[in-house]
């Protein structure tokens, strides 16, 4: 049958989003707030309240907690919420060097937290493969998500609802490439175009990585990447410095997995509209604030929040986001950026309240 239409519906009606993140950070920027501590002091009260909200269930919660600044943060002020301990949760490498279930458990017993951890084999993250179609229901090229389904199918044989530390990074600039990438174009855009196409084939090429050759070139990284001085490194830096105009083309360049799709895909190409077009970004920002804004609007819900949202629901778990209440957000774009990236390093307010 033809679903009846409302009185009065048709013309004169507009669908439009009751809230834009565009919005916010344009009047947020233009509204900075001047002083440190006023700034820390609210970022803590509204995280507070966001959690305290979230944290409302009639079901088992718990939190995932991987030792890293953003889920510590998320579950130490659960914890000081709590008068008894918080289930946490995480996920851990026999493999030595991907394994951070260690920083975790450290955090958990700091915060006196019901901590439950599972290491996995290979075996155990292969077996996940053949399922992961029914679960995404499409591609999708993020490879964590197999521990993220892993741990989320260990938290919902304990909670119903757990909360999660993602859009940390992309609101207080946790990724490397918000302080190193505007750090190294600094550097590439003294050169000009037809020398930086040069410098690009020269770290390309396998010739790159040799003696004081390789020790020049390695200068363009940031210190902490010169003592490595691996020629992959340098092919990578000079695939992302290739046909790159300025910063916006440059974060694109580091963003993008594949710079030409053609090689992935036969007849492959870029859709006509690119990132760079698809994502209406205000003029104000600086290139950090920019990297971060994008990232918001794309990474964040087409990869971070399908990618755990998916996985949990495959499993019955219903998973929240603190950091994503939306006070939250307007508040951290009213947050100056060096309250964020501040020497070489990022997160610098959470660091400061963890």
């Amino acid at each position: 049958g033809t679903i009846p239409q409302a009185p009065g519906s048709g013309e004169g009606w507009e669908i439009r989003p009751y809230w834009k993140l565009l919005d916010h950070v344009t009047s947020g920027q233009s509204s900075l707030i001047d002083d440190e501590q006023d700034g820390l002091d609210a970022l803590e009260t509204a995280l507070r309240e966001s959690i305290q909200l979230q944290s409302i269930a009639d079901v088992p919660l718990g939190a995932f907690l991987s030792g890293g600044v953003d889920s510590s943060l998320i579950v130490a002020l659960m914890q000081s919420q709590s008068n008894r301990p918080v289930k946490t949760f995480t996920i851990g490498f026999e493999e030595e060097g991907y394994n951070e279930a260690e920083f975790a458990k450290a955090v958990a017993e700091h915060l006196h937290t019901e901590h439950a951890e599972l290491y996995l084999s290979a075996n155990q993250t292969m077996d996940v493969i053949p399922g992961l179609p029914a679960i995404y229901d499409e591609p999708f090229a993020d490879s964590s998500k197999i521990p993220t389904f892993l741990v989320a199918q260990m938290a919902r044989q304990h909670v119903t609802v757990a909360l999660s530390g993602d859009a940390g990074d992309e609101l207080f600039g946790g990724y490397n490439r918000y302080f190193w990438g505007p750090r190294i174009w600094k550097k590439a855009s003294l050169l000009s175009y037809g020398m930086r196409q040069k410098l690009s084939a020269l770290l390309i090429s396998s010739s790159a990585a040799k003696g004081k050759r390789q020790q020049a070139l390695s200068r363009l990284l940031p210190s902490k990447f010169q003592n490595a001085l691996l020629k992959e490194k340098l092919q990578k830096l000079g695939h992302r410095l290739e046909n790159v105009e300025n910063i916006d083309e440059f974060y694109l360049s580091l963003v993008s997995e594949w710079q030409d799709p053609g090689e992935i895909v036969i007849g492959g190409k870029d859709p006509s509209v690119g990132l760079n077009n698809r994502v209406e970004c205000p003029e104000l920002l600086d290139a950090e604030n920019r990297m971060m804004f994008k990232d918001a609007m794309t990474y964040l819900p087409d990869d971070i929040l399908c990618k755990v949202d998916r996985a949990a629901m495959a499993v019955s778990l219903e998973t929240r986001v603190p950091f994503l209440d939306h006070r939250v957000v307007e508040l951290a774009w009213r947050l100056p950026l060096n309250m964020k990236i501040r020497d070489g390093q990022g997160k610098w307010a959470l660091r400061q309240i963890l």
